[in-house]
């Protein structure tokens, strides 16, 4: 097969991909110079719809509606952006095969690309159940979401299992979303996760009980402490049941997990340094290989914030960092430079009428403000993160935008605070005067 050189390759087309692009564009990249390079069939999109509006009975997201950029309000690059930038979009291709001594990329069908710099954007892969050897993990209706594919099938599968009963395996950010999802179209839904509340990455037992209070108040099992050790299946071959380790057997007609997932850094080991299971990059995502630079869930980089290095995993930092490692590369052949990345840590979701964001660093001692009741009304919580007399994160349950910025603008300066009683007391305005 022919070989096709570029100045620019990025490598997948997730989130981190298509902000790249957009980047590059900005900085005024020549037709013909970049390319993206992505096993999935459509232009990059923006993959947390995928758990939300995507699996709504009404209102539902659809492409073109939610390619790159619109979830951080930029405008949308439908697929014919990419042809008037110039920027070649290699969908349905699988790389299979990188090396970075001689700058080639070789697909599943044996096409090669050759590249003088490569983004490596290639995001993470969920675990599945079939990989720890789970009993009957590999029947009909068992899904899992990562791509529109995915929830493609699980949509069909919604349709096909009108009002039926769903098992959800895992309690972090996909097993919620999907309970209510699943909930929302009228599924009795069950959520099982072997932690003893859910979240447990980010949560304390005190967030968490809201959630979980919540939920249940939804009409949404909660069966925490326990995991899926087995799945028997009808003469179809699809889920019938989930067999939990403490002996409970639960009647599923679908079955989604979400157990979480592993950063794609397999093409380039060995190649590459790598630490805490991503590719270790400086402040502005550059490699120790020359000419390679990483974004997204696949980069170990240095948090400025914290003295430290982390891999993120989460939609804001893969657009930020593909940003930033983009914004590098146009400066450093001008000879210029950038300033290091000194990110922010972010998360939310959205689920049923609820909506959180966290800013910051969960850790130290915590304190919870605000009403946490599941039955209230108006659910407006948080809490802060204090480690060393100062306050280091801060979480907020349906904020204003206003409420928002200042319980970031908290995590990034970091308040002394010397009573905890009193942080309880103030709450939110405690925020709202740094």
């Amino acid at each position: 097969m022919a070989e096709k050189t570029f100045k620019y390759v990025i490598l997948g087309g997730g989130v981190a991909g298509g902000y790249a692009a957009r980047e590059f564009a900005k900085q005024g990249v020549k037709p013909g110079e970049l390319a993206i390079i992505s096993k999935e069939a459509v232009a990059p999109y923006e993959r947390p719809a995928l758990s939300k509006a995507y699996l709504f009975p009404e209102g539902t997201a659809r492409l073109p509606g939610f390619h790159v950029c619109v979830g951080s309000g930029g405008e949308r690059l439908l697929p014919e952006w990419y042809k008037e930038k110039g920027i070649e979009l290699i969908l349905n291709t699988e790389i299979v095969k990188a090396d970075l001594a001689s700058k080639t990329l070789v697909s599943a069908a044996g096409a090669t690309f050759k590249y003088h710099i490569l983004v490596i954007a290639t995001g993470s892969t969920v675990l599945r159940l079939t990989d720890f050897g789970v009993q009957g993990a590999d029947a009909k209706n068992i899904f899992y979401l990562r791509e529109i594919d995915d929830a493609d099938k699980l949509v069909e599968a919604i349709k096909a299992k009108k009002n039926g009963k769903a098992v959800v395996v895992g309690g972090g950010y996909i097993g919620l979303e999907l309970s209510a999802a699943l909930r929302i179209n009228n599924f009795d839904v069950s959520m099982v996760y072997p932690e003893p509340w859910c979240m447990p990455r980010l949560f304390t037992a005190g967030i968490a009980a809201f959630y979980e209070g919540y939920y249940a108040n939804k009409g949404i099992k909660i069966i925490k402490g326990t995991v899926a050790v087995g799945f028997t299946t009808d003469s179809n071959g699809e889920v019938k049941e989930v067999k939990l380790k403490d002996g409970r057997v639960i009647e599923a007609d679908i079955v989604v997990v979400g157990v979480g997932g592993r950063p794609l850094t397999s093409l380039f080991k060995g190649q590459i340094e790598e630490e805490k299971g991503g590719i270790k990059t400086d402040a502005f995502f550059k490699t120790n290989v020359a000419d390679v630079y990483a974004v997204g869930d696949v980069a170990t980089f240095p948090m400025k914030l914290y003295n430290d290095i982390r891999r993120v995993e989460h939609v804001d930092h893969a657009r930020k960092s593909a940003e930033q490692a983009v914004k590098a590369i146009k400066a450093s052949q001008e000879g210029k430079t950038v300033d290091e990345y000194d990110y922010l840590p972010y998360f939310y979701s959205r689920s049923f009428d609820l909506s959180w964001q966290f800013y910051g660093d969960n850790v130290g001692e915590t304190v919870l403000f605000g009403d946490n009741d599941p039955a209230s009304s108006t659910h407006k919580f948080g809490s802060y993160w204090i480690k060393d007399g100062k306050v280091v994160g801060a979480f907020l349950e349906s904020g204003t935008p206003e409420e928002n910025k200042a319980i970031a603008k908290v995590a990034r300066v970091q308040p002394p605070v010397e009573n905890l009683d009193v942080l309880t007391k103030e709450g939110l305005a405690f925020a709202s005067k740094i």
